[in-house]
């Protein structure tokens, strides 16, 4: 295996990427370019959570694909950092650039570049997933501008992302007297602060800085997971976004599982933090995205 960490030049920048590569070896495929995976955790936009880091990159590694793991730009709990986006996905779009642009020396296919993200990083994958073909991204990115073919992916797997923020402001607002869900409102506060710079999830906010709202015909192929009782990030929000790929005729898959709180990650003991991460039934999303990712990026 070779493993490689870069960093990103621009001066807000304190993401990097590390590179998991399938060596090439006269015994496995040789010369033969593997699709890559580039794996954004989850966390807020507060941390990038280790749990949904490196484990999934290592599962990635053992069904044949190269790995990427993301740490990009997030804010802090103090709320000293705020309004993220443009940063993050300047980096996400930067990682899926460098990847093709070294395509031959790393042996990846060019077309053949998925993104997983879990929670906030699903929030970021998506992002770019409906924006990465708007010309203004690809001039924004430093060194030099690029052209939106050049940050591409070719293939999303959401788990359990926030995707509209009218779900959540709505939901939000039924559960507003729960006092069992004050430490999570409180924790979506920060992680809103985090990403939009804002504290109020105005009209603009939500429209802004929901996926759903920008699903076009040139979205990519989408695996969405979630789960029903998703106490902090609704499954509604997979559910609209969904189906605004079906209105816009874009191939996806949807999987709503009925048990299970949020950040599973693989819902096995090797991402679980307490026994209710982990979940025989939700441990099988994995399975079904290697099935539905070798008919969007076969080897």
């Amino acid at each position: 295996m070779i493993i490689q960490s870069h960093k990103f030049n621009e001066n807000e920048s304190a993401g990097f990427f590390t590179a998991y590569l399938i060596e090439d070896s006269n015994e496995l495929l040789p010369g033969k370019k593997r699709p890559v995976m580039v794996i954004a955790p989850g966390g807020g936009y507060l941390f990038t959570s280790d749990r949904e880091a490196e484990p999934i990159a290592f599962k990635f590694l053992s069904m044949g694909y190269h790995a990427v793991v993301l740490r990009y730009t997030t804010g802090d709990p103090d709320g000293k950092r705020t309004g993220v986006a443009s940063t993050a996905l300047k980096e996400l779009a930067q990682t899926v650039r460098y990847l093709r642009k070294n395509c031959e020396r790393l042996f990846i296919d060019p077309d053949k570049i998925g993104i997983c993200g879990f929670s906030a990083g699903a929030h970021l994958a998506a992002s770019l997933g409906v924006h990465w073909h708007e010309k203004e991204l690809g001039e924004s990115l430093l060194p030099t501008p690029c052209s939106p073919d050049e940050i591409r992916p070719n293939a999303l797997i959401l788990a359990y992302g926030l995707l509209d923020y009218q779900v959540m402001k709505e939901k939000s607002a039924e559960e507003a007297g729960d006092e069992s869900k004050q430490e999570m409102f409180a924790f979506m506060d920060r992680a809103n602060a985090a990403l939009t710079g804002e504290t109020e999830l105005t009209e603009d906010v939500i429209h802004t800085y929901s996926p759903s709202r920008f699903v076009t015909s040139k979205t990519p192929p989408s695996f969405l997971w979630h789960t029903s009782k998703d106490g902090l990030v609704y499954s509604e929000n997979s559910l609209v976004f969904a189906l605004e790929m079906a209105r816009h005729h874009v191939p996806y898959e949807l999987h709503i599982f009925q048990e299970g709180e949020h950040g599973l990650a693989l819902a096995n003991h090797v991402t679980a933090n307490t026994q209710n991460q982990i979940s025989p039934e939700v441990e099988a999303w994995f399975h079904l995205a290697d099935v539905w990712l070798k008919k969007q990026l076969p080897f």
